[in-house]
C-alpha cells in the first residue's frame, strides 16, 4: 500500500506523514521524502544553486524516486540519497530503506508526475492558507538551512509561489482526500491511521 501525501511548501504533510509512522509503528510503515530526491547541483557554482527553482517538477530525480517506490512495492530495499539543503548538493551518506506493509511518499510534487501518481493507492492533500505555509517556510528555512529573511522573501516571490501555482495547486484534483488546516488535521490523521491498521489487518489475516 502506497500514500501519496501531497501539499504546498510548509502545509504539514511532513508532520502528518511522521504522526501516521508514529501511530501505526515504524516496523509497520516506511516514509519516503521527496525533498531527498532534488537532482545534485554540485558542478554549478554556489550562487547560482541558489538561484535554482526548486519548485518545479525538474528539480526532482523523478526517474530514480519512481525505481525506488517500485523496488519497495517488490519487497527489495532501496539507498535513498541525503540532500544538504545548505549547499543543494547530495551527501556522501546514503539511507537504506528495508521494504514494509505501508509506504509513504510525500513531498509538494508528488501528484505532477504521472508516474508516482499512478503508484498511489491513496492520494492526501494537506490544504493549509498560504499565510501560514509562508510563515513556518520562513522559519524553517532560517532555523534549519542558513537563510537569510530577505533570501526567503526574494525565492518565495521568485520561485515558491509561481511554482505552487502552476503545479502544486492544480494537482489537488488528484486527491482522494482533502485534509484542511487546523483542528480537522487531528480527525484527518486518525482517519488514515485507521486505514492503514485496517489494510494491515487484512494481509495478516489473508496469510493465515
Amino acid at each position: 500500500m502506497i500514500i501519496g501525501i501531497c501539499g504546498g511548501t510548509g502545509s504539514g504533510k511532513t508532520t502528518i506523514a511522521r504522526a501516521i509512522v508514529g501511530a501505526v509503528g515504524a516496523e509497520k510503515v516506511v516514509l519516503v521524502e521527496q525533498d531527498s530526491y532534488y537532482r545534485n547541483l554540485a558542478d554549478m557554482p554556489l550562487d547560482e544553486r541558489h538561484q535554482a527553482n526548486f519548485d518545479h517538477p525538474d528539480s526532482i530525480d523523478s526517474d530514480m524516486l519512481v525505481n525506488h517506490l517500485l523496488r519497495l512495492k517488490q519487497g527489495l530495499k532501496v539507498e535513498m540519497p541525503l540532500y544538504d539543503f545548505k549547499t543543494h548538493t547530495r551527501s556522501n551518506n546514503i539511507e537504506t530503506i528495508e521494504p514494509k506493509p505501508v509506504v509513504i511518499v510525500e513531498g509538494i510534487l508528488i501528484f505532477a508526475e504521472p508516474r508516482v501518481l499512478d503508484l498511489l493507492d491513496v492520494r492526501v492533500y494537506v490544504d493549509t492558507p498560504d499565510d501560514i505555509r509562508f510563515i513556518r517556510r520562513l522559519q524553517r528555512d532560517i532555523a534549519e538551512r542558513g537563510r537569510t529573511t530577505d533570501s526567503v522573501i526574494a525565492q518565495y516571490f521568485r520561485s515558491v509561489r509561481p511554482m505552487h501555482q502552476e503545479f502544486v495547486e492544480p494537482s489537488k484534483r488528484h486527491a482522494d482526500i482533502i485534509i484542511p488546516e487546523g483542528g480537522q488535521q487531528e480527525i484527518g490523521i486518525e482517519f488514515l491511521c485507521s486505514m492503514v491498521r485496517e489494510k494491515l489487518s487484512e494481509e495478516v489475516n489473508a496469510a493465515e
